[in-house]
């Protein structure tokens, strides 16, 4: 079997379709443990040291691990991600382009789609077939999401970890959908253990995937995970077609259409505060602007980089402002 890497969430169902072993490079750069010789290699080829990390770790991954295919989003992600390709396709790396219209609507992104599977000799009745199989899994995603925000059974980092993997499935649908069956199962059986603070989590998911643990040390804990819910498609699983799933996708389109469900969920949720985690030198640590006017909860924001884990600044400003929610309950407000 083919395989091919993917720098974002894509329409996997077309690549599954076409009969690829789909790998998330970026799953595979943030798990390694010696994560940083990636970005080693990056800067060693002529990265600039004030270059995302995250792009940096993408390309040493793809020539190391010898993939030689990958799907590259020209529009609605990272704006990096064209210069990466530029480079990619200088070491004879096969780039399929695909486009999130920046014109969202719904006609639009059926032609961006028809396109995509025109890419990969697929007809829409075989990539219909295929999501069918996939929303069975993601069902099953949905079911742990709700053990984490409406019983208290699920940690905020299985919330993020079942749910940042469906990207891909871990690369085999079968398997990954036996393991999270016997997760949920498992999660299911036990007792409730809610903490006193909501947390919300909303922008790319983190580099460092101790906050989760971290703030459970002050009585607080995740029970939303935004963009790694959406590559779970929790809607798309209603819709009647790929087309509508890919439409309300959200993290590729405006701010504005993010945070309608955003809002939606916080309120759902019944979310105290909100953690907005940016990556440095990224475009999107200046939405925070816009996100701390439009929400009616407290938001901090906190960057990463290169490091895994939270430097001590990092975790400083995370125990204040849980202080200060923490307060804020005890007072009423």
């Amino acid at each position: 079997m083919k395989t091919i890497g993917i720098t974002t969430t894509v329409p996997v169902e077309i690549l599954i379709a076409a009969g690829y072993n789909v790998v998330d490079i970026n799953n595979i750069f943030v798990t390694a443990e010696d994560y940083g010789a990636f970005i080693d290699k990056a800067e060693r080829d002529g990265f600039p040291k004030s270059h995302c990390a995250w792009k940096k770790g993408m390309y040493g991954v793809i020539m190391d691990k010898g993939i030689e295919e990958i799907v590259g989003v020209m529009e609605g992600d990272c704006s990096n991600t064209k210069a990466l390709v530029d480079v990619l396709k200088m070491n004879n790396i096969k780039v399929n382009p695909f486009m999130y219209p920046a014109n969202h609507t719904l006609e639009n992104v059926k032609i961006s789609l028809d396109n995509f599977m025109k890419q990969f000799n697929v007809t829409l009745e075989q990539v219909e077939k295929v999501r069918k199989r996939c929303n069975e899994v993601r069902k099953v995603l949905k079911d742990i999401d709700r053990l984490t925000y409406e019983e208290g059974k699920a940690t905020g980092f299985e919330n993020h970890l079942f749910q940042v993997s469906s990207s891909d499935f871990n690369s085999n649908l079968d398997e990954f959908e036996k393991m999270v069956i016997e997760k949920r199962d498992e999660i299911a059986k036990r007792k409730p253990n809610n903490k006193k603070i909501r947390l919300g989590y909303i922008g790319v998911p983190p580099m460092t995937t101790d906050i989760y643990s971290y703030v459970e040390n002050f009585d607080a804990h995740f029970v939303y995970n935004e963009v790694q819910r959406e590559f779970a498609f929790p809607r798309g699983i209603e819709h009647s077609n790929i087309y509508e799933q890919y439409y309300d996708y959200t993290y590729p389109y405006d701010i504005d259409f993010r945070l309608v469900e955003i809002k939606k969920q916080i309120k759902e949720r019944k979310i105290d505060a909100v953690i907005h985690y940016t990556q440095a030198f990224c475009y999107r640590a200046v939405e925070d602007i816009v996100i701390k006017k439009a929400l009616d909860v407290p938001v901090l924001n906190i960057e990463g980089d290169k490091i895994n884990t939270l430097d001590g600044r990092t975790k400083l400003r995370l125990e204040a402002f849980l202080d200060m929610i923490n307060d804020l309950k005890e007072m009423g407000q």
